[in-house]
């Protein structure tokens, strides 16, 4: 679990609440279904509107990232593949068909089955190099989902002000009614620039941030499984490795 993403969340919302309440106002007074309905549904709208459903499907299923990190580290990666160039050394390409079942990753398991096929080194190296782009190119889209959202939400927060203003002025002869009316058209704005500042836009880097390591990641294997093909030395290999991650 990424610690950050949890603390982040706890501490700017924990400020801005304790703000609130340092300045005299209750927590009551933001809690507006009326503005909540306006800013959150016309967000998901001008999302729906500006992706395909594939996309947008997928940003969500990513929005877990920004939560939850990978169980593999470099450093166990690294440990993998020395101790697969090992079996390779000591008994040929063709032994690591029997390590195949225990290999987690699906990534790595594709890349060393390369090997044991015996596809030309040039070919794998291109294919996997495609294979992390196109993934990529995807998630980056995915992430963009939570970048526009981010982008939205503010304008249809003043959206909501303006509808809360209009409500106010065909009350003015109830005084009754002016108070609510102001209530969504401020809180609205607060709505639309705090999910856009506090949630969507910081999750948008964060999912950015993740993609970027994980093409690292990817690449990291590539690098080691072409190594294991052209015989490198374990410890030479995992030397490289550790040096290509930094220590």
């Amino acid at each position: 679990m990424d610690i950050t993403t949890l603390l982040g969340l706890l501490v700017a919302f924990g400020f801005v609440l304790l703000g609130q309440y340092l300045e005299g106002g209750s927590f009551a007074s933001i809690l507006q279904p009326t503005a909540a309905f306006i800013v959150f549904g016309g967000t998901l709208g001008a999302v729906l509107v500006s992706f395909p459903r594939r996309d947008v499907i997928r940003g969500l299923k990513l929005a877990k990232q920004a939560i939850f990190e990978k169980s593999s580290t470099h450093a166990s990666l690294i440990q993998e593949l020395v101790e697969l160039a090992g079996t390779a050394r000591r008994d040929g390409l063709l032994a690591l068909e029997s390590r195949l079942a225990n290999i987690e990753d699906d990534f790595m398991k594709r890349a060393v089955q390369y090997l044991v096929d015996g596809v030309d080194a040039e070919v794998a190296r291109d294919a996997l190099e495609a294979e992390i782009h196109a993934e990529q190119q995807e998630s980056l889209v995915a992430a963009k989902v939570f970048e526009s959202a981010g982008g939205y939400s503010p304008t249809i927060g003043i959206i909501g002000a303006v509808l809360g203003l209009i409500h106010v002025m065909e009350n003015l002869n109830d005084p009754s009614k002016l108070g609510s009316g102001i209530a969504v058209a401020f809180v609205a704005t607060v709505y639309g620039v705090g999910a856009a500042n506090l949630v969507l836009l910081p999750v948008a880097t964060k999912l950015k941030r993740k993609i970027g390591l994980e093409k690292d990641r990817k690449t990291l294997i590539v690098e080691g499984v072409l190594a294991i093909h052209e015989g490198l030395n374990p410890r030479v290999l995992e030397e490289k490795l550790k040096a290509y991650v930094g220590r």
